[in-house]
């Protein structure tokens, strides 16, 4: 039976999360992958993608837990702080998850995003508030960069946030200052890619199997060897885009939320798992002009159509 819905992300007070993951890692980290009554060791790699990013920030005590990197380096520092009662979940028509109809997210977001970070880089003042809705959402801003859309910063936050606030704060946040990778520059602009995604429909699994592979995002909480609670969570898209399993992605997240013990499937029993969905959208830096060229006319720079587009 499928879990309990939720309207609310359930989170503990002062907990943050990170978001996704890169392009096709292999799997590494010491531990075990256990199938039934079999269990395999994965070998460790001190360069591998699943590196412990997780640390407590000592000003406000919150809990960061970064995403799946391919290098080393220190998690990114989101803010947390959720909210009862901020969040319902999106109608969609006969409950299906790929609906196109009453989506919230829109291209327009990610246009939004583009704006605040080419203004802060070419030092124009901030955008005038978008027409979009201001609804309050858990949200996340990723950036991508060249062909392969590698990844150049994601962070974001399961507080419920109202959107225009939200997508400006994490838009500088995940461009600038994502420990891992350095802040994003102007020479960068023309490669990037924008993602923004909205996080809906929180539920309570009734096992760390209950969730679809490229349907839902995951949160996990689980106990670690020190006998101390820890979470880590991926975004849908992620376990699809590393081709990964189920027990492949929970014992990933396991390591991205510190856990160095042996995985075993009664450990795995032991998961509280949380899932939901997301509603996505991504843009390239060339579509964003495209939206903008009466802005940015001539080749003369200008800032985005802040003061004009916007009513």
């Amino acid at each position: 039976r499928m879990g309990k819905r939720r309207c609310v992300p359930p989170l503990e007070p002062k907990l943050a999360a990170g978001c996704c993951g890169v392009k096709k890692p292999k799997l590494s980290g010491s531990g075990t992958h256990s199938h039934g009554n079999q269990t395999t060791t994965v070998p460790s790699s001190s360069s591998g993608p699943l590196q412990n990013h997780q640390h407590t920030d000592g000003n406000n005590g919150r809990e960061n837990v970064s995403d799946l990197t391919l290098g080393p380096g220190n998690s990114p520092i989101t803010r947390m702080n959720p909210t009862s009662g901020a969040l319902s979940p999106l109608t969609r028509p006969n409950g299906t998850a790929n609906s196109t109809k009453n989506l919230v997210v829109t291209a327009e977001m990610c246009c939004y995003c583009f704006d605040v970070l080419y203004c802060h880089l070419y030092g124009f003042p901030q955008p005038r508030l978008p027409r979009f809705t201001n609804d309050p959402y858990p949200l996340f801003v990723t950036w991508k960069t060249g062909r392969d859309k590698r990844l150049r910063g994601c962070i974001g936050t399961f507080s419920a946030m109202n959107l225009h606030s939200g997508l400006r704060e994490y838009t500088l946040t995940s461009a600038l200052k994502d420990s891992r990778f350095p802040p994003l520059t102007r020479e960068e602009l023309p490669k990037l890619f924008c993602s923004v995604s909205l996080l809906t429909n929180f539920e309570d699994a009734s096992d760390y199997l209950d969730w679809e592979v490229g349907i839902h995002g995951i949160r996990i909480e689980f106990i670690n060897e020190k006998g101390v609670k820890r979470t880590a969570t991926y975004l849908p898209e992620v376990a699809k885009e590393q081709d990964w399993d189920q027990i492949q992605t929970i014992d990933s997240l396991l390591r991205k939320g510190g856990f160095k013990a042996p995985i075993t499937n009664d450990f795995r029993k032991t998961i509280k798992l949380t899932r939901y969905r997301s509603e996505k959208v991504t843009i390239s830096y060339a579509e964003y002009m495209a939206s903008r060229q009466h802005c940015f006319q001539n080749g003369a720079l200008h800032a985005p159509p802040l003061y004009n587009h916007y009513s």
